[in-house]
């Protein structure tokens, strides 16, 4: 049973990309629970799991970049996989947004529910579900997440596209 509570979950994928994208910001737990629309608790929770896991160094402060990303790229599709759903309202995500959309021209949208958004395409439903408004807050976590959900539903070319993005992204970000 103690071994169920240090699988790692989405939510821990979420917190770490915000970690990275705030960059050599100084950040508290209520910091991050507040900007992510989770509780203090739930920050916590993540960090344990993700130091049980080797993501974050043992003061739950620094990300292992290089453990991460090889995670990131190589598992975190197998992990947490996603298909496309049904034609919804809400928000650009994988190769709709930035930075993908600047490369990939594609007549299909791929979209996170949120009545209040303005795009129209085939759900992806996100990693934790407080992301949408998380993602509003701050570009570089929204770019960091649509290139997750790039991996997370995309062909072959978008992936691979997304990979070295995000790659780049994860192991030179300061």
């Amino acid at each position: 049973m103690a071994q169920l509570k240090n699988n790692l979950k989405p939510q821990d994928i979420v917190i770490l990309l915000k970690i990275i994208a705030l960059g050599d910001e100084n950040w508290f737990h209520h910091t991050l629970a507040l900007d992510l629309g989770m509780s203090q608790s739930e920050v916590t929770q993540s960090l344990n799991r993700s130091k049980y896991a080797g993501l974050i160094d043992n003061a739950r402060k620094k990300v292992n970049r290089l453990a991460f990303n090889e995670f990131v790229l190589h598992g975190l599709s197998y992990v947490f996989p996603q298909q496309p759903g049904p034609i919804v309202r809400g928000i650009n995500t994988a190769h709709s947004s930035a930075p993908l959309n600047q490369t990939i021209n594609s007549s299909e949208k791929y979209v996170w529910p949120f009545a209040k958004g303005s795009e129209r395409g085939q759900a992806i439903e996100p990693l934790y579900k407080t992301v949408v408004e998380a993602a509003l807050k701050d570009q570089k976590l929204y770019e960091l997440l649509a290139l997750v959900d790039a991996l997370r539903v995309g062909r072959v070319r978008e992936k691979e596209i997304a990979k070295k993005e995000l790659e780049k992204r994860i192991l030179n970000a300061q």
